[in-house]
């Protein structure tokens, strides 16, 4: 445990006991004390009685009591004074420390197998036996959000997250690599995707404000079992790298909305280039200029709408009619047709996915 939690604590409790007071490690080594000058100095020839007794014990101006489980001591709080008072003071730091302590071992304990289940470091025989044990509810509705940062991360974003989302014992965020942070949150039953979207916006505006990082969060499914857990990181994990390749303007992306990406994603890169030879038989989608697959593409944006795609390029009706029918001679696809358009925008993706060059996970 940080001996900076022991620092914070101390320094509210000199506010309020006017004393020199502290903790030591087990070996007598001061770790946190009112007079910063003293902490990393060594109580010397401390009696065997603070480590064997469970009461205060006064020894050369100071009162002393250990904190520990099964008799054996962990830490050692003190008190300058041997006098009634300063007994007191030392019994009511000790339950403080102790406390604190408790929460936080068990607040690690808790992180630490949430992360192993994430990241299937742990037999799913295991995991009901360990969640029991931990006083985790087993059939919570959970959800794994995956912060990435392609410019490297820091603890401050670890910190900044676990700052937004304070419920200790139901919300869990830990850091993955220099590059990832991830968030287990607790959700409602009937959590819609819009919701997971507006605490996946909170993240990216208070990152983007706070600490001045640019970050992408991918969203897995929301799950009902704690076993679950590593499934909706995987689903996180595809949703940022199929982003990354058909959604590169959004920074949020939910893997509930990836549509025929995830399907193009999951497809081996063989099959993906038979499919475009076969579509592409004439012509390959490369001899396509760059005026030609802008028209498609805002086309495609227009719903089909020959007037409306017109419009929005600025070109005459009949220009637009004109690069629609040079397109049909070189692909062989006329994208009026509703079964050539969805085949060739399916190509497009294909094509996109293949230049991408995407590590499968």
């Amino acid at each position: 445990m940080s001996s900076r939690l022991f620092q914070n604590i101390i320094y509210q409790m000199k506010d309020v006991i006017d004393r020199e007071l502290g903790v030591l490690d087990e070996a007598g080594l001061i770790i946190a004390c009112s007079n910063d000058m003293k902490n990393g100095e060594q109580f010397e020839d401390l009696p065997d009685a603070v480590h064997e007794n469970q009461e205060a014990v006064a020894y050369n101006g100071f009162t002393f009591k250990s904190i520990g489980k099964k008799n054996k001591t962990e830490h050692i709080v003190f008190v300058s004074g041997d006098d009634e008072l300063a007994g007191k003071y030392c019994s009511l730091i000790a339950i403080s420390i102790d406390n604190l302590k408790q929460y936080y071992d068990e607040k690690f304990d808790k992180g630490n197998f949430i992360k192993n289940v994430i990241l299937d470091n742990i037999l799913p025989g295991d995991i009901a036996i360990k969640a029991k044990e931990l006083h985790l509810q087993l059939d919570a509705h959970r959800v794994v959000f995956l912060i990435r940062t392609y410019e490297g991360s820091d603890l401050y974003v670890h910190d900044t997250i676990q700052n937004l989302f304070p419920a200790k014992n139901k919300d869990f965020v830990f850091v993955i690599d220099d590059y990832n942070v991830v968030l287990v949150k607790e959700v409602k039953s009937n959590c819609e995707s819009e919701d997971l979207e507006k605490i996946a916006k909170t993240i990216v505006d208070t990152l983007n404000t706070e600490a001045l990082v640019k970050v992408y969060v991918g969203i897995g499914t929301v799950v009902s079992n704690i076993k679950d857990l590593a499934k909706s990181y995987k689903e996180a994990q595809v949703a940022l790298e199929v982003g990354k390749v058909f959604d590169t303007e959004n920074y949020i992306i939910n893997y509930d909305n990836l549509g025929i990406g995830r399907l193009i994603y999951q497809l081996p890169t063989t099959l993906c280039e038979l499919f475009l030879a076969e579509v592409f038989k004439k012509e390959s989608i490369d001899a396509l200029d760059e005026e030609t697959m802008l028209t498609i593409k805002k086309f495609f944006e227009n719903n089909l709408n020959v007037s409306e795609t017109s419009r929005k390029l600025y070109v005459h009706r009949n220009t637009l009619v004109y690069r629609l029918d040079k397109i049909q001679k070189m692909t062989g696809m006329d994208l009026r047709t509703f079964d050539h358009a969805i085949i060739f925008k399916v190509a497009m993706m294909v094509k996109k996915y293949l230049d991408s060059n995407p590590i499968k996970i």
